[in-house]
């Protein structure tokens, strides 16, 4: 439990910081901790809820439902059948390829995203919903995709922030009903939920205290960053 909690508390203040991220830092944890790696990814999901809902609250007038919408309708659709495909793939085969992808994502976007213009098309929102779609349903960490998006159609970082954290959390609620239906949500993830909330909440006051403190290009520099820090962490953890 104190190594939950600690997780927790830096999972949350990733999320809080850089708008992503709760699920990439805290799997590198969960698997070894929980019975199965399907209810390492529905604790995940549950713990982030708490985090994107408190900035969701906070940031709710910044939300452009346009931009939202058919990112988060697609993303809903490709998770419910990714969840499905989970209860029968190899947790370790599953990690060497996410971090292969975000490895590959962070070298893309940080040296070539300049050169291209995402724009919120409904073809592009379709297809960054299906990846995100695809990496949250398999590994809890449906951030990469979508947050290159939303960082991409955003003026401002609070419009970033309440896209995002609006995104997660709809998502995460929905697929916590796709993993129940799975058998992923049992006593022992409803048990490391309740000791884990209030590192939650210390984790998001301490990276809220620092995202106050960021300019938008600085933020986007961060995101990419960790987005390929987190893959070599998957691939080696």
């Amino acid at each position: 439990m104190i190594t939950l909690i600690l997780f927790t508390i830096g999972a949350a203040f990733v999320q809080r910081t850089t708008g992503f991220g709760f699920g990439i830092f805290i799997m590198t944890a969960l698997p070894f901790l929980m019975p199965s790696y399907g209810e390492a990814t529905t604790l995940s999901g549950l713990l982030a809820s708490v985090t994107s809902m408190i900035i969701t609250v906070k940031y709710r007038r910044e939300i452009a439902w346009r931009k939202l919408l058919p990112i988060l309708a697609t993303f809903l659709v490709t998770s419910f059948f990714a969840v499905k495909i989970l209860s029968w793939l190899r947790g370790d085969i599953l990690k060497y390829v996410l971090g292969i992808t975000l490895i590959l994502s962070a070298v893309y976007f940080s040296f070539f995203a300049a050169k291209i213009k995402i724009k919120p098309t409904l073809g592009m929102q379709t297809l960054l919903g299906t990846l995100s779609g695809i990496m949250g349903g398999l590994f809890g960490m449906q951030g990469p995709p979508a947050v290159l998006y939303f960082l991409a159609v955003s003026e401002s970082k609070e419009r970033y922030t309440a896209l995002a954290q609006s995104y997660f959390l709809l998502g995460n609620c929905m697929m916590t009903i796709y993993r129940a239906q799975s058998g992923f949500f049992t006593q022992e993830v409803v048990t490391s939920w309740c000791y884990a909330v209030p590192a939650v909440l210390i984790g998001t006051y301490l990276g809220g205290l620092v995202f106050s403190k960021l300019s938008l290009p600085i933020l986007k520099r961060i995101v990419y960053l960790y987005i390929g820090i987190s893959g070599i962490l998957a691939i080696v953890t």
